[in-house]
């Protein structure tokens, strides 16, 4: 725009020199001048802005160097907030009639001050009248007693912030002031330096020191751009009052105080309280809106982005190659043995075979010998994820997340939660807003039904953040919690409400504390690099914690005890110093869909009467054990992926009873799944999620057991028996199974599959080992091993293609019962000396070695067993001495005779039969059913005994 020949930057200067009202009238003359004056922003705007006595930076005092998005925007906002107190004026009018023919009377002026009309505060306020205006010049203003505000007046100091300092007691029984410019001290012979039970009350740009405030409904108040120094800020029962852009330094108790549920008598303010807060920018989420904050930490670059969809994998070595893969100390499951040990078991020489497809086929055999192929399909792992199948773990590769896994941006969140966007939409009671709160005691304290609303506020160098005690509400929105002495935020006594897009970090005990029945949403937030807990619940409290990221933090992300019950879904747990998940005495909870990876102790940490239940997440690059279930240990872990921990898959511990069931565990460094007894009575736990743990902030601990709800949860059915069920175990670093404990246990229809060890191994067990309708294939070495002293049952498994024995045994009361036992490199069963085993109705092949081999003085009874003839070169049984405790009863021997033989398992099928074993929640939550397996052995005789003939022998 070129106006009589003067350029637009010419203009701009012009422009630059008018006050308010001329930028106004010249805004009007048509779109070019307006859109002119738009173009003011970061000159005459501004210039206006902080030029004013009455605000501050609009971004003060977080962001005090940040420019906002518009100077003219936020001029406009505090101008229009600053004439809320004067929205009543027409209800105090004369009535309409009267108004006609009166004429409007303009507002006074009244200066107090030396060498001005008045000399004293008291003394002007008798002689104002109605929204007149006292100005206090420069000075110190003492009454001595107290002042009552009778009529609507505004009250302001003159010159810069700090000239004016009022020590008075002030008590509104007006319906309206507001208070601007002024240093606020108490008087002398009260702490309360402003009291207001029903009117409205607007603070401006003022300090306040060493007192107290006091508000009480259906009074309000609007405090702005304010400093509280050691001052508390009483608010009970108030309809709605709002803090914005003020400072709260050094309290010795609460800075504000919310109690009282609000009232329902509302004054007149309430409506034009609300309209303002509606119409200023709000601090919910937009769809463009990121969700992580700014983070000045070390860590930064290390925070996930909330629409991440894959997991790099970090690190040069992955958990399962062999310097990683040794099982733990005192174990035999990863002791090297020569290709045939003094135990007779073999030790696979090459590589890992497959998944299921061909089995090794003898090529290192001369041609004139006999050659073995076997083709048969062998149950192998069950797909994971969405339905795709994890591989080894690469360094540099990455997993990708199916839908339900990958974090959602809080938006997201609340579209998908009406409930949440209700509660974040919401203002009810107190809104605290851009707030800082620093070098105090405590921060926000809501009790006894009180509500509160806190956005875009920072809490640091507290004793705690905020407490939401009492059946009270609150909402926190997009804060930052850090350096507290305790916990960030602490509810107790049936709090609840929303805790939604925070950033909380760096805090002494735990970022979020849920006691006592409280029963928050806990939703987006990230809490990390804490130096305790990232989350406790405890005491009966419940919650849900939902799609939050919590990492590196000294003790377990997400700490649940004493009877808490929270549901926590869709969270990123990472990086953390200790467990990822703790449940200790007696905690619960529902665990469903989180993604717990590289955390320094176990993903999931169950101990001391612990019952949750652990469903459908993934526990990944953990450095110790995916789930430990330690001493007394319950619940149900269903579906789980546990997959390339440095450890074990799943560990448990004596005197534990666990249902572990439909889960798969892969690729881990150690055992798959490790039973251990722990007889030592050592409590010392690492990472301090097994310690003793001062919780009781009241000394109130010991009353908790007396709090306990009595609830039947039909997902927790007890166990007498600890029960490993239906899982898919396959391509862990030692033994898929290995059992060490003086205590029964169960393992039932479960896929073992290609182990770098055993695929089972008992080495001690003082109660039964019940074995029952497991695959177990394609492991490095034999497929179930029985150490010495063992009470181990195997009954209806198939055990096929084992690099070394099918089973070898020297337990002393091991029985072995309906099992097929079909193409494993060694023998198919080898029993050593001093076993006792009774052998009864097994199907048993071996192409390179015997059916049936006893060494040694073993004690055994061979009864109505099936056993195919091998190689011609091996006899279907081998006894190396003369042993008549080795009894044979009724056993079938079937020799290759003719090309045209066919041998079939009809009666029954081929095992295991695991379509009707599964039951209970591990079928009806998986939906996974194991097809029957259906096995073809081929061998094709090219010379020997049986030169011309080719026999096919059939398994289906």
């Amino acid at each position: 725009m070129e106006a009589g020949g003067l350029p637009l930057e010419l203009w701009r200067m012009i422009l630059a020199y008018l006050h308010l009202p001329d930028l106004g009238r010249c805004s009007l003359v048509c779109r070019a001048w307006y859109e002119l004056i738009l173009s003011l922003d970061s000159t005459r705007w501004r210039q206006l802005c902080l030029g004013c006595t009455e605000c501050r930076h609009p971004n003060w005092p977080n962001q005090p160097d940040v420019e906002p998005e518009s100077w003219r925007e936020a001029f406009k906002q505090h101008y229009l907030a600053s004439k809320t107190w004067t929205k009543n004026a027409l209800d105090l009018e004369s009535s309409v009639c009267f108004s006609l023919f009166r004429r409007r009377r303009e507002r006074r002026t009244l200066s107090v001050g030396p060498g001005h009309e008045f000399d004293s505060l008291g003394s002007a306020l008798a002689m104002a009248s109605l929204y007149d205006r006292i100005v206090l010049f420069p000075g110190v203003y003492e009454e001595q007693g107290e002042i009552i505000l009778k009529v609507p007046v505004e009250i302001v100091g003159h010159g810069k912030l700090g000239e004016v300092a009022l020590l008075a007691s002030i008590d509104q029984h007006c319906s309206t002031t507001r208070l601007c410019n002024l240093i606020f001290m108490p008087a002398w012979f009260s702490p309360i330096m402003y009291k207001t039970t029903s009117g409205h009350v607007q603070f401006d740009n003022c300090n306040f020191e060493n007192g107290h405030i006091q508000v009480h409904g259906p009074g309000t108040c609007q405090v702005k751009f304010c400093t509280f120094k050691n001052t508390h800020v009483f608010l009970h029962n108030v309809p709605l009052c709002v803090l914005e852009n003020c400072e709260f330094v050094g309290s010795e108790n609460n800075s504000v105080t919310v109690e009282g549920h609000p009232s329902a008598d509302k004054n007149w303010a309430y409506k034009y309280l609300l309209g303002l807060i509606k119409s200023s920018p709000s601090l919910l989420p937009t769809e463009d809106s990121d969700f992580l904050m700014s983070l000045d930490l070390e860590s930064r670059d290390q925070a996930w982005s909330p629409r991440t969809c894959d997991i790099v994998i970090e690190g040069s070595q992955s958990p399962t190659s062999p310097a990683s893969s040794s099982p733990k100390p005192g174990s035999k499951a990863g002791s090297q043995e020569a290709e045939v040990g003094s135990d007779g078991e073999r030790v696979a020489q090459t590589p890992d075979s497959s998944d299921g497809g061909l089995s090794p086929s003898g090529e290192d055999e001369d041609e004139d010998q006999l050659t073995y192929r076997l083709s048969y399909q062998v149950q192998g792992p069950r797909p994971v994820l969405g339905g795709s199948f994890l591989g080894p773990p690469l360094p540099g590769a990455s997993i990708q997340l199916p839908s339900c896994l990958v974090l959602h941006s809080l938006q997201q969140e609340l579209q998908k939660d009406k409930e949440a966007m209700a509660l974040a939409s919401s203002v009810q009671g107190c809104l605290i807003r851009k707030c800082l709160f620093r070098d105090g005691k405590g921060g926000v304290f809501v009790c006894s039904y009180g509500r509160a609303k806190m956005e875009g506020n920072i809490f640091r160098n507290l004793t705690y953040a905020v407490r939401c005690i009492h059946n009270s509400k609150i909402v926190m929105l997009r804060n930052d919690i850090y350096r507290c002495r305790a916990s960030g935020i602490f509810l107790r006594l049936e709090g609840g409400g929303l805790i939604a897009g925070n950033n909380i970090y760096h805090n002494a005990e735990a970022g979020v504390d849920i006691r006592k029945k409280s029963n928050p949403l806990i939703l987006c937030n990230q809490i990390h690099h804490g130096l305790r807990s990232g989350i406790v619940v405890l005491g009966n409290g419940k919650g849900v914690i939902r799609n939050n990221q919590i990492f590196s933090n000294k003790e377990a992300g997400i700490y649940i005890l004493y009877h808490g019950n929270p549901v926590v879904s869709g969270n990123h747990i990472f990086k953390g110093r200790a467990a990822g998940i703790a449940v200790n005495e007696n905690g619960k909870g529902l665990i469903t869909e989180n993604v717990i990876r590289e955390n320094q102790w176990g993903g999931v940490d169950i101990r001391r009467g612990g019952i949750p239940v652990l469903r459908s997440n993934l526990i990944c690059f953990g450095y110790s054990d995916g789930v430990v279930v330690g001493d007394e240990g319950k619940g149900l872990i269903e579906g789980n992926t546990i997959y390339a921990n440095k450890g074990c898959g799943v560990w448990m511990m004596s005197s534990s009873l666990p249902h572990v069931t439909s889960n798969h565990v892969s690729y881990n460094g150690l055992y798959g799944v490790a039973v251990f007894s722990q007889k030592d009575g050592s409590s010392e736990f690492p990472g301090g999620h097994g310690a003793q743990e001062n919780f009781s902030e009241d000394g109130d601990a010991i009353l908790w057991e007396t709090e306990l709800e009595k609830e039947d949860d039909p997902l927790r059915r007890p166990l007498t028996i600890a029960l490993v069920e239906s899982n898919s175990i396959n391509h862990n670093g030692a033994s898929g199974l290995y059992v060490q404990s003086s205590e029964a246990l169960q393992v039932i229809t479960n896929v073992i599959h290609a182990n770098g060890d055993r695929g089972i191994t008992v080495a001690q067990s003082g109660q039964l080992t019940r074995v029952a309708n497991n695959s177990i294939s394609c492991n490095r070495q034999s497929g179930v091993k029985v150490e010495a002293q063992c009470k181990v049952e195997l009954r209806g498994n198939g055990i096929y293609d084992n690099r070394g024995h099918g089973i070898i045994t020297k337990g002393d009361s091991t029985v072995v019962v309906e099992n097929d036992i079909i193409g494993n490199r060694g023998s198919g069963l080898q029993l050593l000396p001093r076993s006792d085993t009774k052998v009864l109705k097994n199907r048993i092949h071996s192409f390179r070695a015997y059916g049936i081999a006893v060494r040694g003085r073993a004690k055994a009874l061979v009864q109505e067993n099936i056993i195919f003839q091998g190689k011609s070169n091996k006899t279907i049984f081998q006894q190396i001495s003369n042993n008549r405790e080795c009894i044979m009863q009724n056993n079938k021997f079937l020799v290759l005779k003719k090309k045209s033989d066919t041998w079939r398992l009809v009666n029954p099928p081929a095992r295991p039969h695991l379509e009707n074993s599964l039951r209970g929640p591990s079928a009806a939550h998986s939906g996974q059913k194991v097809t029957a397996m259906a096995t073809r052995i081929t061998a094709r005789v090219e010379g020997g005994y049986h030169s011309n003939r080719s026999i096919f022998c059939t398994i289906l």
